[in-house]
Parts: structure tokens; C-alpha cells; sequence
């Protein structure tokens, strides 16, 4: 068992981690939009989504930004989620 390669891997994710929450600190000064907020949208689109599809939240990229429109920059929510299976209901 190699110690160091599970130390080396938990720093990998440690920082992969810190990556994306700098990013999220990053996008919501942008959008005006708190950490908190963002935090909180993205759980309950994924709550939602997961009701009716198996996704995978390792690959899940939400974004809120801002883009031109005809009244200045308006924000825009981006959302890449892929979909590993549709769930079959009973309504359907």
C-alpha cells in the first residue's frame, strides 16, 4: 500500500475542490449573486433533476453570469449536467 499516493490523491481532490469553490466565489461576485444563493440554487436544481434522471454531479458545471442584452447585461444561468439514465415514474 503505497501512503503517499492516497495522500498525494486526497490532496488532488482537496484542490480540485478548492478550485471550484473559487470559482463559484468568483462567478457570484460577478453576478451579484451571493455564494450562499448559488449554493442553494444548484442544490435544488439537483434535487429536482435527480427525480427524474440519474446525473452525474463529478462532471456538473453551473454557472451564473452576465451577458449583453438590449438593457445593458442581464444574468444568465448556465447548465451543463450530464445524464446517465432517465427514471421511469408510475405517472409516466
Amino acid at each position: 500500500m503505497d501512503i503517499f499516493g492516497l495522500l498525494k490523491n486526497s490532496n488532488a481532490r482537496s484542490s480540485g475542490v478548492a478550485k471550484d469553490r473559487l470559482k463559484l466565489v468568483l462567478v457570484h461576485d460577478r453576478a451579484g449573486c451571493s455564494y450562499t444563493v448559488l449554493e442553494m440554487l444548484k442544490t435544488d436544481i439537483l434535487n429536482v433533476i435527480s427525480e427524474y434522471m440519474e446525473i452525474d454531479e463529478d462532471e456538473l458545471d453551473i454557472k451564473l453570469t452576465h451577458i449583453g442584452g438590449e438593457n445593458g447585461e442581464v444574468p444568465v444561468l448556465f447548465a451543463n449536467i450530464p445524464v446517465r439514465n432517465l427514471r421511469m415514474s408510475k405517472s409516466m
